[in-house]
């Protein structure tokens, strides 16, 4: 298998684990008693979070064993710079933990029923977000492991952004570009793109937007660009002319904070709850990256919040 199939496979791998979280998501979603919506969701909630957690620490876990495969031991890297998965479980993108956040398409649907909205179109209104943000706290909690397993390892000197066919325009005019190893992850909600490391030794092929483009069926690029950018493109246009690239996109995720942090431990039990003092902002990964100087500071962003162990 190449190199460049692995990436694919590692983010595919990611894709299924985001979507059976989603499922289990919903399935406790259709069996909400509609005369007691709030006091329903909040007993299906603890099963629900566990599932989700439970998504995010295998999304996490299979780092490790997909950089090791991809590209072997560093002999660099320090024994105590290793990646703790439990670290990125049980929280969003932004350090939201998932008791807090899984609460808001309930909130959302309250809101619309207090509005006037017949129950059903509330109801699915609240699981449309639910599915949102169930594959994007499992996306994210996968793209900030495979960073910071990246990170920690000093041969890592850059990514390349990995994207499949049914990606969106966004996210296909940024095919194949490289960013520094700590540099923030370019994503909108439910992004599933994912990121492929370069070192001196391993040198993967960049994809091509255009021929992303070229790839995709009939349907996909319509899906993807609508009719009239399609036309366009077909007929010539730059990709990259066509679709303003930045629109929309961020390093925050979808609840948009400033800061990317958390109060919340893993477990009570958990490294991070041992190692930051209680009610210590912790940064979240992209956070890191974006405030570190450089990768050093990075590193040691990552020790003191122990994202590696």
């Amino acid at each position: 298998m190449s190199a460049g199939v692995l990436a694919v496979a590692h983010a595919t791998a990611r894709i299924r684990l985001a979507v059976a979280a989603a499922r289990a998501a919903q399935g406790a979603w259709r069996q909400i008693d509609r005369d007691q919506p709030s006091s329903s969701w909040a007993v299906a909630l603890g099963p629900v979070i566990a599932a989700v957690a439970g998504a995010q620490l295998a999304a996490a876990q299979g780092t490790e064993p997909w950089l090791l495969r991809l590209l072997g031991q560093d002999p660099d890297q320090a024994a105590s710079d290793r990646l703790n998965p439990l670290s990125l479980s049980g929280i969003t993108g932004d350090g939201t933990p998932l008791v807090q956040a899984l609460q808001v398409p309930m909130w959302t649907t309250l809101r619309l029923l207090g509005r006037g909205v017949p129950i059903a179109h509330a109801m699915a209104s609240g699981q449309a977000l639910l599915n949102l943000m169930v594959r994007t706290a499992v996306a994210d909690a996968g793209r900030a492991a495979d960073q910071v397993g990246m990170v920690a390892r000093p041969a890592v000197t850059s990514y390349i952004r990995v994207v499949e066919g049914g990606a969106c325009s966004r996210c296909i005019v940024l095919a194949g570009r490289e960013y520094g190893v700590s540099s923030g992850f370019a994503r909108h909600p439910r992004c599933h793109c994912g990121m492929e490391p370069v070192t001196r030794e391993h040198q993967p092929k960049a994809q091509d937007p255009q021929r992303v483009y070229d790839d995709m069926s009939a349907v996909q690029r319509k899906a993807a660009f609508g009719e009239a950018a399609v036309k366009a493109i077909d007929e010539g246009a730059d990709i990259g002319m066509v679709v303003n690239a930045r629109r929309g996109m961020a390093t925050a995720t979808v609840f948009g904070r400033t800061v990317q942090a958390t109060t919340e431990s893993t477990t009570k039990r958990g490294i991070a709850n041992r190692v930051i003092p209680k009610g210590t902002p912790r940064l979240m990964p992209e956070e890191i990256f974006r405030q570190a100087d450089n990768r050093e500071h990075a590193i040691r962003l990552l020790r003191r919040y122990a994202y590696i162990v």
